[in-house]
This record gives structure tokens, C-alpha cells and sequence, in this order.
């Protein structure tokens, strides 16, 4: 599915992180992230006949502002799937962990997921507050070592 999401947001040559890499990261004694999916029964399976139709990536993080974050990552219910509440179920489950808020990060050509979120509450704080989303790959990050 997250190779569904990336096509979905036409990023999927950027995926690189293999099924081998999310099981070591996501399961043992400190998980990097912590994931929800939503499954149904193979009788309503999806037309290439999964049964796991949704998922929510996140993790926590803390901000000294304001305390305990969640991250969401990576949210996804396939297409023939929405509508029928699986995604506000998540975000129900999400928002029972007690923290002070949730971040995320929508590409501005998913006016689909900026609405959905909108609806239950978000405030686009790159609009509101002027912050930008910056990023430092693996190279650069190498490099900063040597140094």
C-alpha cells in the first residue's frame, strides 16, 4: 500500500525502502514508527484482491512548546474503499493517544485530503504560520559527518 500511496501522489520512484527495512524499523524494542490498517473480510476484498485497504504511518515526537506530537506519516485508504468511514475511524484511534497535536504534511494537488482534513478540524500552518517543510538526504547528512 505505500507503494500505492506513492503512486497515487505521482512520487512512486521515490520509494526505495524495502519490505525487509519497514519490518526492521516498525517492530522490536524501540519501533521508529507505529502503524493502524484496516482490513476486510476476502469476500469484499479489492478488485486486485487485497484485504488490508487502509493504513496510518505516524510516530511521536515532542515539541518544547507544547508537548507530546504525533506524526502521521503516511495515510491511505484505496480509492474503491472511500467513503465508508475507515478514514475517520483512524484518525478517531489516532486522537485517542492524548497528545497535545497531530502534524502532518499534504502535497497542495491533494485538494482531496487538504478538504478531508480541513473538515475534522486542521489549520494549514504553512498558510497561517508561514512555516516551510526543508529536508537533509543521506548524502548531505554523510558529508556533515566528514566534517
Amino acid at each position: 500500500m505505500i507503494k500505492e500511496l506513492a503512486k497515487y501522489e505521482e512520487m512512486e520512484e521515490q520509494v526505495i525502502l524495502t519490505e525487509k527495512d519497514l519490518l526492521e524499523d516498525g517492530f522490536g524494542d524501540h519501533p521508529f514508527y507505529h502503524c493502524f490498517v484496516a482490513e476486510v473480510p476476502k469476500e469484499k476484498q479489492s478488485a486486485d484482491g487485497f484485504t488490508l485497504v487502509a493504513f496510518a504511518m505516524y510516530y511521536f515526537t515532542y515539541d518544547p512548546w507544547i508537548g507530546k506530537l504525533l506524526y502521521l506519516e503516511d495515510f491511505y485508504v484505496m480509492e474503491e474503499f472511500r467513503g465508508f468511514g475507515m478514514g475517520s475511524h483512524i484518525l478517531k484511534l489516532l486522537s485517542e493517544t492524548r497528545c497535545s497535536s497531530m502534524h502532518f504534511i499534504v502535497r497542495r494537488t491533494n485538494t482531496s485530503s487538504i478538504e478531508f482534513y480541513k473538515r475534522r478540524g486542521a489549520s494549514d500552518l504553512s498558510r497561517e504560520e508561514g512555516w516551510r517543510l526543508f529536508s537533509i538526504d543521506k548524502e548531505d547528512l554523510k558529508k556533515m559527518t566528514k566534517k
